[in-house]
């Protein structure tokens, strides 16, 4: 499993689908079993997963948790490279294939956490538990594989609904959760500015929420004054790309864009 800081500051999992081929299957039933999305806990709800909340839990106990949960392999845990202390945390659940990770920026507290989960819990179920999201931004893929990024900033999660492809797919009640971002309120501030998002309209054709679709009816432009490097005015890209195990890297560079 390889991680990437994308800009300091955050993580925003928003692109999960590799450009390149053989695409990973994103309903895959053998990720984690998880229904914790629609079945809240007072004493852990989310963006807190099984304990372990971004920028609450520290790092050396978020892998403690992990390691005391019964139907998770142990965590590998890895170094970010070009990124000071930050490090990060992959698993499985026992008899699974890789799903998730957590990861820590400042190698002492997590600072979120990424979960990818078996199909079984639908945008219906999600939104019955948890209300609609506030935003919404495609990620295309294949013919036959797009995701729709379900934005609930007041939470500090992101949830990732599965629809049949870019062209064609079209969010509905019955679409698959197959996955959540869970963050920290300043992590997830930042990657709304970041992000050229749609307000919630309901179930509608991926293309209504796509991130080239020229319709001003959803279209909300954001924008923020960063300085990562000590340069204003960098270049801005997103893009994920597959290893040849099929695992998924992340990159993306922030923008820096002077606003009024």
């Amino acid at each position: 499993m390889k991680f990437r800081i994308l800009v300091p500051g955050l993580l925003l999992l928003v692109v999960l689908i590799a450009a390149c081929s053989p695409a990973p299957n994103l309903r895959n039933p053998k990720f984690l079993k998880d229904t914790s999305l629609i079945n809240k806990d007072e004493k852990c709800d989310a963006p807190c997963w099984r304990g372990i909340t971004p920028g609450e839990t520290k790092w050396s106990d978020a892998l403690v948790v992990l390691q005391d949960q019964a139907d998770l392999d142990d965590p590998q845990t890895q170094a970010i490279p070009d990124s000071g202390n930050a490090v990060g945390a992959s698993w499985q659940p026992t008899g699974g294939e890789a799903c998730c990770q957590i990861i820590s920026e400042d190698g002492a507290v997590v600072s979120s956490i990424f979960l990818q989960i078996a199909p079984d819990i639908t945008v219906k179920q999600v939104i019955a538990a948890r209300g609609e999201p506030e935003y919404v931004l495609g990620t295309p893929g294949t013919d036959d594989q797009a995701i729709l990024n379900l934005f609930y900033p007041k939470q500090n999660m992101i949830v990732f609904a599965f629809v049949a492809g870019a062209a064609k797919g079209v969010l509905s009640e019955t679409s698959e959760i197959i996955g959540v971002y869970y963050t920290t309120p300043d992590r997830m501030d930042l990657g709304m500015k970041l992000s050229n998002l749609y307000g919630w309209k309901g179930y509608q054709p991926f293309t209504a929420y796509a991130p080239d679709n020229p319709s001003p009816d959803y279209k909300i432009t954001q924008s923020v004054t960063l300085t990562p490097t000590g340069e204003a005015n960098s270049a801005s890209s997103t893009d994920a790309t597959a290893t040849p195990e099929g695992t998924i890297e992340v990159t993306a560079d922030a923008t820096a864009e002077a606003t009024p």
